[in-house]
């Protein structure tokens, strides 16, 4: 059970590749084994299908931003500074991923519900909300709206500025003036007198 356990990442980061490579459409599952360097049966101890794939790559790629968040926050870091490397890390993802991510979005729709969305972003949610109620005990950060839904309502602003901005060939305005608006405005709505 444990060699099963290493070869998913394997096939997940071939498939990675391959589909950046080649698209998804033109990409095989013989062309992911080869570049795992695994057997065709072993593809299918884990996947029934290439299609089953797009929820592991979206896993990853989720994993790889939170991550990269992670590393680039310090200790001491103010709500508004972890914010900021939230929107950089997210927009530099998004570049990075866009294509994998626009197919996440469109095989999770056909394959998958939303819960399996949430199931994924529970440990990302629950960090960024563990952030905010930091700012808030620590005086720096305010809101009146519950913790949970503000915590996706950020999330979301900032994927979806972020995929606006390299999905829907909005880069008339620099990718910095993006950043800096969309801070902008995240950081008033909770520094704010809110009604």
């Amino acid at each position: 059970m444990a060699k099963k356990a290493n070869k998913l990442p394997l096939i997940v980061d071939a498939a990675i590749i391959r589909f950046k490579e080649k698209g998804f459409e033109h990409t095989s599952v013989s062309d992911i084994v080869k570049q795992a360097g695994v057997a065709q049966g072993t593809f299918y101890l884990y996947f029934k299908s290439k299609n089953e794939l797009v929820p592991a790559i979206a896993e990853r790629i989720l994993t790889t931003l939170f991550e990269s968040i992670q590393e680039n926050v310090d200790d001491h870091a103010s709500t508004i500074e972890i914010l900021t490397i939230v929107v950089d890390e997210t927009f530099a993802i998004t570049d990075q991923y866009d294509e994998l991510i626009k197919l996440c979005y469109s095989g999770l729709a056909y394959y998958h519900t939303y819960e399996r969305w949430e199931e994924m972003y529970a440990p990302y949610y629950s960090w960024i909300e563990a952030q905010l109620k930091k700012g808030i005990d620590e005086g720096g950060i305010q809101s009146k709206i519950e913790l949970s839904s503000l915590t996706k309502m950020i999330i979301n602003l900032i994927e979806s500025t972020a995929e606006s901005y390299f999905f829907g060939n909005q880069q008339t305005t620099s990718v910095r003036e993006v950043k800096q608006q969309l801070l902008l405005f995240i950081s008033s709505s909770l520094t704010d007198n809110q009604s």
